[in-house]
């Protein structure tokens, strides 16, 4: 069959709703898709197969910057096709999981076989977080400056950045220590450095001063003490470290993500500069269970869905060095990696401190990876069968 122009296409999509902020398309269109790539997106598209998206969101394939994925290795790691690929998240990147003594394995059993994308942010450990009770830099010389080097410089394709734990359970009396060493670290490596708050000996502006443009808060949403709030209000520091660069990421994870937190600095106009999970085999059945849910929580709180959709596309593609790969967009020409959702009835999402809202939530019903459809699990909060 031909559409309009009189173009011949494998499969459209019809009459949804797009969100590609990428392409700054936000509206009613049909997309094309030939040959495992975006042929068009417009109106009055036509294929030999069709099938009727309306009234359901199309967006370009979700690119989760954060989670845990480690499987069978670490203790927390999560299987990434069931966390993220059958709940509509193409592309992936592992943070800090993996050390520079794990990453071969992490590289033969996760990313190797997988059907996704999966990049990494090594944690500056060569131990890696294998078990949440044991501190990975209690002994700091695990900090292997030169075991991470040669580790990233082996790997440039799927080592994208470097990951601290700043925690007291982590770090110990070495945090400020640890922390400049890493920063040198990605100095030497020319990568960001993701930075792990909660629970921290230091406070958020002591962190801050000494963070670099592209360097990333993880947890900027935390209900922990010495947050971004102070006196309910956006600390000065936060607003001073975003504007030379720094990076916020939400990063729900188990323990993390305040909804009283999260909600005041929406108000003020705080969004994340990344919408991430921080999914793992801990949390994946709640209180996180996923990206799509991640993001119905912080469109809920107040965030536009356009700027949290961008934060969840596009913007880690690019911060991962995978946008010129093709993902985070439903450019034309494009690899086809789409994920189409419908809004649910309200239904009751935690936060991690147990505290709850009654919200809409996002389910994928099509997950196209290279133009495939993609099989699909429920979703983790449903009651058990």
């Amino acid at each position: 069959m031909s559409d309009s122009n009189g173009a011949t296409h494998d499969l459209v999509l019809t009459g949804g709703t797009v969100v590609d902020p990428a392409t700054g398309i936000n509206g009613p269109a049909d997309v094309a898709i030939t040959g495992g790539r975006i042929a068009a997106v417009g109106a009055g598209l036509t294929g030999t197969k069709n099938v009727d998206v309306s009234g359901k969101l199309v967006f370009p394939g979700l690119v989760e910057g954060h989670t845990h994925i480690f499987e069978y290795v670490s203790k927390v790691g999560a299987n990434p096709i069931q966390a993220h690929l059958r709940r509509g998240v193409v592309a992936a990147a592992d943070a800090g999981t993996a050390g520079a003594s794990t990453f071969e394995a992490f590289r033969k059993l996760v990313i190797e076989p997988s059907d996704m994308r999966i990049v990494n942010f090594l944690n500056v450990s060569v131990l890696g977080l294998i078990d949440f009770r044991y501190g990975e830099l209690l002994n700091p010389e695990t900090l292997s400056v030169d075991d991470a080097l040669a580790t990233a410089a082996q790997y440039p394709q799927y080592i994208k950045g470097l990951k601290i734990r700043l925690s007291e359970d982590v770090v110990g009396d070495n945090m400020l220590s640890l922390l400049k060493k890493s920063i040198e670290l990605g100095e030497q490596a020319k990568l960001p450095l993701m930075v792990h708050i909660g629970e921290t000996a230091e406070t958020l502006p002591v962190i801050l001063e000494n963070l670099r443009p592209g360097d990333i808060i993880a947890h900027c949403y935390t209900g922990k003490p010495r947050g971004i709030l102070e006196d309910e209000t956006i600390i000065p520091e936060v607003i001073a470290a975003r504007a030379r660069g720094v990076l916020f990421d939400s990063a729900h994870g188990k323990s993390n993500l305040s909804f009283e937190v999260a909600k005041r600095a929406i108000a003020q106009g705080f969004l994340p500069d990344i919408a991430s999970s921080d999914t793992s085999a801990r949390n994946w059945r709640g209180p996180v269970f996923d990206l799509l849910t991640s993001i119905s929580k912080l469109v809920a709180l107040g965030a536009p869905l356009v700027d949290i959709i961008e934060r969840a596309t596009i913007v880690p593609a690019r911060l991962l060095g995978l946008e010129a790969e093709g993902y985070g967009s439903l450019a034309v020409g494009s690899p086809a990696h789409v994920t189409v959702v419908e809004q649910t009835e309200e239904v009751e999402l935690p936060d991690a401190a147990g505290h709850t809202m009654m919200a809409p939530r996002f389910e994928p019903i099509l997950v196209l990876k290279d133009g495939v459809e993609v099989d699909l699990v429920p979703w983790r909060g449903l009651p058990a069968a």
